[in-house]
């Protein structure tokens, strides 16, 4: 298949490297020193077993790539909206995009149903530019499982995990959903079709909204903060307020918090994304993560004061990094 990697950060480079090494034919788009290392030195992928390094078309100009059978958005959440207008330079008749953003997705309300039937969300879609781009019958949902970062341009560390879940935003089975998840399998990841995307994503955004910040906030790794009494207890609040949220629209929590907790604490000493972020001076993903739980508790009338607390900490620490243009990391001594 014809496959183009919109954003080969941590996900995204991982995503590429395997794909390419199961015969795939590849491209990606990256920016800056990740873009020229790629272009000199190829897209490494480190893992236990080893190393592996392919070498790929990259640019950093989507309309150089032409139609794909499948573009694949690496991007953070947040990136989306800057890009979606290029994206049709990337679609042929059939051409699938895979979204593999954490938090709620832009196209939560999309083909569900119910008294909120295509309610736009601005929190992660702001005046609905992602939607009036991107044609939601493009879009194959995923929950992304696997921890991975970027150790340095065109380097890639992948620290654990390999299922990338996979469905349909409306939840059926269809032929092309099919295909891709047997090209994934075919790459060495897992590559389930699920029968209920949004419990899912509400599953894995459980922990992505409470460790996440947490550990911005804190430098803490996430077998520590899962330790760290205060910070557990913490993050369970975080996930009581969202389960009310998901509840309230419908979602069955398949899972207790403690073992939500217990989950994240088994990664072990892992730098989640958004400290990632913090590390390197990036924007972070406060709205996605954060913003769209707060945004969806105001639909149903659920209070979040936990939730509301913690996102205007970490939307101030955004901006004092922005504006200083700065990072922040622990050194030690």
């Amino acid at each position: 298949m014809k496959i183009c990697v919109v954003g080969a950060g941590a996900i995204g480079g991982l995503l590429a490297v395997k794909l390419n090494a199961a015969g795939e034919d590849v491209s990606i788009v990256a920016r800056g020193a990740h873009l020229a290392a790629i272009r000199t030195s190829g897209l490494t992928l480190i893992e236990e077993a080893g190393e592996t390094n392919a070498r790929l078309q990259a640019t950093s100009t989507i309309a150089d790539l032409g139609p794909q059978d499948v573009v694949i958005l690496g991007l953070k959440a947040h990136q989306v909206s800057a890009i979606v207008g290029e994206l049709p330079h990337l679609y042929g008749p059939e051409t699938m995009v895979l979204t593999a953003q954490n938090g709620i997705p832009w196209w939560y309300f999309f083909r569900l149903g119910g008294r909120f039937e295509g309610r736009r969300l601005e929190s992660v879609d702001p005046g609905g530019r992602i939607g009036d781009h991107l044609p939601v019958e493009r879009v194959i949902a995923s929950v992304v499982y696997p921890a991975a970062e970027m150790t340095a341009p065109g380097m890639i560390k992948h620290i654990e995990g390999n299922r990338f879940s996979l469905a349909e935003i409306d939840n059926s089975e269809t032929p092309r959903l099919k295909l891709l998840s047997e090209t994934l399998t075919r790459a060495g990841f897992k590559a389930p079709i699920v029968s209920d995307v949004r419990a899912e994503i509400w599953t894995k955004l459980w922990g992505n909204m409470s460790f996440n910040p947490i550990s911005a906030l804190t430098h803490a790794t996430l077998e520590d903060l899962c330790r760290y009494p205060l910070t557990r207890a913490l993050a369970a609040e975080l996930m009581r307020e969202a389960q009310k949220v998901g509840e309230a629209l419908g979602i069955r929590f398949r899972i207790s918090i403690e073992k939500r907790i217990a989950g994240g604490e088994a990664v072990g000493a892992h730098k989640t994304s958004m400290l990632q972020d913090v590390e390197a001076g990036r924007v972070l993903e406060a709205d996605a993560l954060l913003g769209s739980v707060i945004e969806l508790a105001r639909l149903v009338d659920v209070a979040t004061p936990h939730l509301d607390s913690v996102y205007a900490l970490v939307k101030l620490l955004d901006h004092d990094l922005q504006q200083a243009q700065g990072r922040l990391k622990i050194a030690t001594q």
